[in-house]
């Protein structure tokens, strides 16, 4: 009798269980996704490659939340604090030692990391209500020094960066330098997936799930802790400086609470825990705006507008739309879109006997 190919997800070992890519089809869809992307400037306008762009380095800074937020199980109201420092520090590096771009952006991430150990470090002895009082002071103490550090950020007058160049090649417009950014999405992606197979990545885990397990195991939690917001700082630097050198501006004003709020509504909608979710969430808050704008452009001048008095309160939209959103996921959806596209995924893999 011939063998019968199992049903489900039928899964014999441990680094089965752990694989990246559990079936071949998902590896196809992903190297197709990279192919799209690359080819998008053939297709795509200026507008809509800036989009992507976007999504990139926030989805780059998301995915280091969410090893804090949502594999750890720490909490960061700061989160774009260190994205800031990312993008100043890249700029100041530049301008001030004249190292090249390409090493400016992983030293920037270097940079942030070490800041985000030094606020770590403390906050790793602290959780709940603490913990988020220490990551706000995080924010404001950060704020503050943008504010005040002029050789360092520029003031109040911001700080003009470089494009990236390599090998005499500039990626000062969209077209190109969408490359960098795909190149930065896939490293770090990468790397965040197979640090989540490590020894350190499981210890990670288990202090989310159960802290006191975990250190009944002979886990460190102080250490696992301080290096989750490490690891987070990272991710959050390398983003915030990829942001600056493709604006070519970085601001004192840019880096509020209300953009630390964004970072942990990408968590949230895209899953908490989910490296993909990441990414997703990321393009949900990118895309979601413009998506607001885009109606309220429609709208204007009609039937509805003239009922609602909207004029021009399609900015204040906006943010009620990323609030609602944040709400709704909160109610509805609470894993995230990453949890979603699974289910759907799994509908139609044991389709027509899925339940």
């Amino acid at each position: 009798m011939a063998d019968l190919a199992p049903a489900g997800d039928y899964r014999s070992s441990y680094r089965e269980d752990m694989t990246i890519f559990p079936t071949r089809n998902s590896r196809i869809a992903l190297w197709l996704g990279i192919l799209l992307v690359a080819c998008a400037p053939l297709a795509l306008g200026r507008y809509e490659l800036g989009l992507l762009i976007n999504i990139g380095f926030m989805g780059i800074a998301a995915l280091g939340l969410n090893i804090l937020v949502g594999f750890t199980g720490q909490i960061s109201i700061g989160h774009a604090a260190f994205f800031g420092f990312g993008a100043f520090t890249s700029a100041w590096l530049h301008e001030s030692w004249h190292i090249p771009v390409v090493l400016c952006i992983p030293l920037a991430g270097v940079a942030t990391a070490l800041v985000g150990l030094l606020f770590g470090t403390p906050a790793a002895r602290l959780k709940g209500l603490y913990l988020a009082i220490a990551t706000l002071a995080a924010q404001f103490i950060l704020e503050d020094f943008f504010a005040r550090a002029q050789w360092f950020t520029g003031g109040v007058a911001g700080r003009i960066t470089e494009p990236f160049e390599l090998f005499g090649w500039r990626a000062d417009r969209e077209e190109s330098y969408l490359y960098v950014v795909l190149v930065a999405v896939i490293v770090m992606y990468a790397g965040a997936a197979n640090l989540m197979r490590t020894r350190d990545g499981r210890a990670l885990v288990a202090v989310r799930d159960h802290y006191l397990s975990a250190e009944m195991m002979g886990i460190n939690l102080a250490y696992y802790r301080t290096l989750s917001f490490g690891i987070a700082s990272f991710y959050a630097g390398i983003g915030g400086a990829l942001y600056a050198h493709y604006l070519l501006f970085v601001s004192v004003e840019a880096f509020t609470i209300l953009f630390s709020i964004q970072f942990l509504g990408m968590v949230i909608i895209g899953g908490l825990g989910s490296i993909m979710g990441s990414l997703m969430g990321a393009a949900f808050m990118v895309l979601l705006p413009e998506l607001v704008q885009a109606a309220g452009d429609a709208l204007a001048g009609g039937a509805i507008d003239r009922a609602l008095h909207l004029g021009n309160s399609v900015s204040f939209l906006r943010e009620m739309a990323i609030g609602a959103a944040i709400i709704l996921f909160l109610i509805f959806e609470p894993d995230g879109l990453a949890h979603r596209w699974k289910q759907v995924k799994a509908y139609w893999k044991l389709y027509p006997y899925s339940h």
